[in-house]
């Protein structure tokens, strides 16, 4: 496994880009990587609460559903949770629920009643006030950490796709909802990709994650992986017209996962160089 690093910025603090030769190595290193996030949060914490995102990610768990980890792993302390869906039924071909059960929680044995999907008989706005307040419930009781800094419901693990775009969760570039500083949960109705209707992790829900992994994959995301993970700036416009580059930890630790066609606007880093300025999960 190859990894590389720009050298054209000075990397983000808490911050980590792993570059690999194939999908098939991503898959085999994403899934190590959700093992071990997940056996330290069931030891500290009790619970290992993930949000998923939809697309192509999920086709990269599928190595969680085969040996060892499907028979390693605490599933029963497992509770799923979604960055993003669209405000489609459970059963519509766009529905990130139905995606992820047929692509990866009908293959694992996590409780029925620990996946937390939306209310897809309510309106999208409704929608996204019930799953903040099914979040706030279960922050209450600590089935969900909070972050002492922002207040805000803290993560064991958040699993973001990136679009071409700079898009991640259902947060377009230039959109109100990037603004957003007290919502938990809100919901847009313009996304510029079908279905309109969508509801979303805002921003500081994001960034107040315990972990957080980005997955880019093909010469499409190149331009906005350089970007993102570039500190050059151009003042707040420049952020929001991109909004991956807002993906910045507050008490936790952002690792992107790259193929090498999403790294190959990034200049290569001796090895040295990486590991004086990384630290191996």
């Amino acid at each position: 496994m190859e990894r590389e690093m720009t050298a054209s910025y000075e990397p983000k603090l808490n911050s980590e880009i792993r570059i690999f030769e194939s999908s098939d190595e991503i898959v085999t290193d994403l899934a190590e990587y959700i093992s071990q996030v997940s056996e330290i949060s069931v030891k500290e914490r009790g619970y290992f609460a993930i949000a998923l995102s939809g697309g192509p990610l999920v086709s990269f768990l599928g190595k969680l559903c085969e040996a060892p980890y499907n028979k390693t792993l605490d599933w029963s302390k497992w509770y799923v949770f979604w960055s993003d869906e669209r405000a489609v039924a459970k059963n519509h071909a766009d529905s990130n629920y139905k995606l992820t059960k047929e692509g990866f929680l009908s293959k694992v044995p996590i409780l029925s009643g620990h996946v937390y999907s939306i209310n897809d008989n309510a309106t999208v706005e409704d929608a996204a006030t019930d799953y903040e307040f099914d979040i706030r419930q279960l922050v209450k009781v600590r089935t969900v950490g909070v972050s002492e800094s922002t207040d805000c419901p803290k993560f064991d693990l958040i699993l973001l796709g990136m679009g071409s775009d700079g898009h991640v969760a259902s947060l377009f570039p230039n959109h109100q909802a990037l603004e957003l500083k007290d919502d938990w949960v809100t919901y847009i109705t313009d996304s510029p990709q079908p279905p309109p209707e969508r509801i979303t992790f805002t921003l500081p829900v994001i960034n107040s994650a315990s972990n957080i992994a980005i997955l880019a994959t093909g010469i499409d995301k190149a331009n906005a992986v350089h970007l993102a993970v570039s500190d050059s700036s151009d003042g707040p416009d420049a952020l929001t017209s991109l909004p991956a580059r807002m993906v910045q930890p507050t008490d936790g630790k952002l690792v992107w996962f790259l193929d090498k066609a999403a790294a190959s606007s990034l200049e290569a880093l001796s090895d040295d160089a990486y590991e004086q300025q990384h630290r191996e999960y």
